[in-house]
């Protein structure tokens, strides 16, 4: 697991065994904000270790950016905690955390005694503000997108901002549950805030003058990928032509994201085709099988 102290009051920890995945603690005079939870019980078990013996300051509070399990499923490891969310990312772990959690665990016995903590505080469309003391002031924006229930995260004074999955090193989009425009809206929201420091949910971290760059990047790559969706589906096997559109082509490098963007971009073409035209895109080969 990657440690890097961000400025005076922010710490981020990466994760080296699952894409890149960050988390992050803010620290305050007296308590501690911990920032989403990595992939694998040993890395939040090392985040909390961190606190309690370098730090030696409770964690007052953990705030989930959304609800996928690289985020979220280490909320366990504070139980002193108040756990901090949108009141979708409560929703979903209900629905859909528990039997993930269970299932996770039948092939990996890292989760075998692992627990789900759904959040305590919920909110509906960010708003919330953490006076950490009188310098420290920590609010909740929503950017939804990769999820419905999608939040940023701003340390006010000192101008750094955890983004969850809304901006990650490539865009993702999740199945069934991505909203394309509203991801383009929070890119754009996140490129009007001032930001010195920019911690993606996946990915290395951005630095101020490089912010509107990235994320004009990804709004770039976003537009690519829906001109190739847009022609794929005026052809009958749809999925042969969107399999010409490496990442590369959508202006993507193959190295990130621990070089999961080829499998993830062609994973968001698919997406994005069945989100607008409620069907998987055909391929020759898919037709001969049936055959």
């Amino acid at each position: 697991m990657l440690h890097e102290r961000i400025s005076e009051n922010v710490h981020m920890f990466q994760s080296e065994a699952y894409v890149q995945v960050n988390a992050g603690v803010i620290v305050g005079p007296e308590w501690v904000v911990v920032v989403d939870t990595l992939a694998l019980p040993d890395e939040t078990r090392a985040i909390r270790d961190f606190i309690r013996y370098e730090l030696e300051l409770p964690v007052r509070y953990v705030i989930n950016t959304h609800y996928h399990a690289d985020h979220s499923w280490g909320n366990a490891f504070f139980p002193e905690a108040t756990v901090i969310a949108h009141r979708l990312t409560r929703q979903y772990q209900q629905e859909k955390g528990f039997a993930a959690l269970q299932e996770a665990a039948a092939h990996n016995a890292a989760f075998r005694n692992l627990r789900l903590v759904l959040p305590h505080i919920t909110v509906e469309d960010g708003g919330l503000v953490l006076k950490m003391g009188p310098r420290l002031t920590v609010r909740l924006l929503p950017l939804p997108g990769h999820s419905p229930d999608g939040m940023g995260v701003y340390v006010d004074e000192e101008k750094v901002l955890f983004t969850g999955d809304a901006f990650t090193s490539l865009p993702v989009l999740m199945p069934d549950e991505s909203d394309f425009d509203a991801l383009v809206a929070s890119l754009k929201r996140i490129a009007q805030i001032p930001v010195e420091v920019l911690i993606p949910g996946h990915g290395d971290i951005v630095f101020r003058g490089e912010v509107v760059s990235e994320v004009e990047a990804n709004l770039h790559y976003l537009r690519e990928i829906r001109r190739a969706v847009r022609q794929a589906a005026r052809r009958k096997y749809s999925g042969d032509v969107l399999d010409r559109y490496s990442v590369e082509d959508c202006g993507k490098a193959r190295v990130l994201l621990d070089g999961m963007a080829e499998p993830l971009h062609r994973r968001n073409l698919d997406v994005l085709f069945r989100l607008w035209y409620g069907r998987d895109p055909l391929r020759t080969e898919e037709e001969e099988m049936a055959w």
